[in-house]
């Protein structure tokens, strides 16, 4: 079992519009709703491509019971969310079908209360013992400690399992010094972490950090990978337009289910960089287009960086 941890879940709403305009009112053609968090989204494409997957995090509210309502329609996916008296976030993404561009309206989340963390993690330990790998990800929701992905890192690595962490800003900075396995940031939060421009010096620069393996998205670029093992780029074989929204999550859960299947790390990257391609050209946010995905996956070009 893969488990995955969404702190800050969400119910993601999906608007498309024929043009959006600054300042104007805006006739919706398309509404679409799923559950939503990073980690969610990553537990969804695991689950699609056949892996046991258990979700914990938060969920309250209405617009938690609506998460909770559609997990349970996801084959392979287990719900083991912690409920708290607050109210699950909304996402709203905002998709203007003339460009192609998304805009992104993100709510903040509930307050978490110390009880309430404290239940959390009591379930965060007891869901360690089946799993075979964890990935904790996304921002945290107001009330939980900034510090809290290193100490989730911690009892994971004391329970032997491995951890994959996707998250930014100081979240991200305090849970690297906890030495994940794997981290998975984009160029902006590569930059913010370590101060460095060029991918390949600040991914070293955050495995001298404590992350042992540091996975960067490059946006169209693909992906760069430095790990004890070697360096690497996988790169689509084409430029892919699209809504990229959850593409950074698909590309986690290419790296999960590579980890999980013990496949070596080349693999593992084709792997990523073609779930992610097939999710920017995926018609709802987040979701993975799988005709594309088994299109992309051999033609990825796996080279040393």
């Amino acid at each position: 079992m893969i488990l995955t941890v969404t702190l800050n879940t969400a119910l993601d709403l999906t608007y498309r519009v024929p043009a959006l305009k600054p300042h104007a009112s805006h006739r919706i053609t398309e509404v679409t709703e799923r559950p939503g968090g990073k980690g969610v989204n990553v537990a969804r494409v695991l689950a699609a491509l056949g892996h046991e997957v258990t979700v914990t995090g938060f969920t309250g509210g209405a617009t938690g019971r609506t998460v909770q309502d559609q997990l349970t329609t996801t084959p392979g996916l287990v719900d083991a969310l912690v409920p708290v008296t607050g109210s699950t976030r909304r996402t709203i993404a905002v998709v203007d079908d003339q460009t192609g561009d998304t805009t992104q309206l993100n709510e903040p989340g509930p307050t978490i209360t110390p009880a309430e963390w404290s239940a959390f993690q009591e379930t965060y330990e007891d869901l360690l013992a089946p799993a075979s790998a964890v990935a904790l990800c996304g921002s945290l929701p107001p009330g939980v400690p900034v510090g809290a992905y290193a100490g989730l890192i911690r009892l994971a690595k004391a329970a032997g399992v491995p951890v994959l962490l996707d998250t930014s800003g100081e979240p991200l900075r305090r849970g690297i010094a906890a030495r994940p396995d794997i981290i998975k940031p984009n160029l902006d939060e590569l930059s913010e972490l370590t101060g460095s421009h060029e991918p390949l010096r600040g991914a070293q620069d955050a495995r001298r950090r404590g992350a042992q393996s540091v996975v960067a998205s490059l946006g169209t670029e693909g992906l760069l990978a430095v790990t004890p093992e070697g360096r690497w780029r996988a790169t689509p074989p084409a430029r892919i337009h699209g809504n990229p929204t959850g593409a950074g999550d698909s590309a986690v859960a290419g790296l999960l289910s590579g980890l999980a299947e013990q496949l070596p790390w080349p693999e593992r990257l084709a792997r990523a960089a073609a779930l992610s391609a097939a999710t920017v050209l995926a018609p709802v946010a987040g979701e993975f287009d799988r005709g594309a995905y088994e299109k992309l996956l051999a033609p990825v070009a796996v080279t040393a960086a």
